[in-house]
């Protein structure tokens, strides 16, 4: 086997190296002082631990999700399925009317917009800690309700393309 070494690594690199790592594709929602609800598509997300039951998310720093997020105090992860795929690029896309073109609700004590017919899991989410890296910023998020909405196999993305779960 072939050993190269490289010295440094460049964004590029870094990306390209990372695409090789699928995950699952996620929408984190949250509302601004307004009620307005802001959200983006975020692949950066993980478990953190199970006691108490905290994930993180990746946010970048100018993000007017993260603001929102910040100021509300609390935000929703929605675990979406294998035909959220539009969904996943509009929210991506940062079209300002992107919760006008999908369903959407808000349940009591939600910690964001849950997306009903694109998610088949919501987490909603109270911050518990911020620490900043580099343009992102690390979202610590204490889960304090998970809501089940479908079976269906989850959206994954890798290699800078879309994918799902093989049956």
């Amino acid at each position: 086997m072939n050993h190269v070494e490289l010295v440094t690594s460049t964004p590029s690199d870094f990306r390209t190296f990372m695409s090789g790592f699928p995950s699952g594709v996620a929408i984190v929602t949250s509302l601004d002082d307004a009620g307005r609800p802001w959200g983006m598509t975020c692949s950066a997300l993980c478990s953190v631990t199970v006691e108490p039951p905290t994930l993180l998310v990746g946010m970048r720093a100018e993000s007017p999700t993260l603001k929102a997020v910040l100021r509300s105090g609390q935000f929703a992860v929605n675990l979406l399925h294998a035909e959220g795929r539009g969904t996943a690029e509009l929210f991506a896309s940062g079209d300002p009317d992107r919760f006008d073109a999908t369903t959407w609700r808000l349940p009591p004590g939600a910690g964001g917009p849950h997306l009903v017919h694109d998610a088949h899991a919501v987490a909603d989410c109270r911050v518990s800690q911020l620490v900043p890296v580099g343009g992102q910023r690390m979202v610590f998020g204490e889960v304090i309700r998970i809501t089940e909405l479908s079976d269906a196999s989850p959206l994954l993305y890798g290699r800078r393309q879309f994918s799902t779960w093989p049956a």
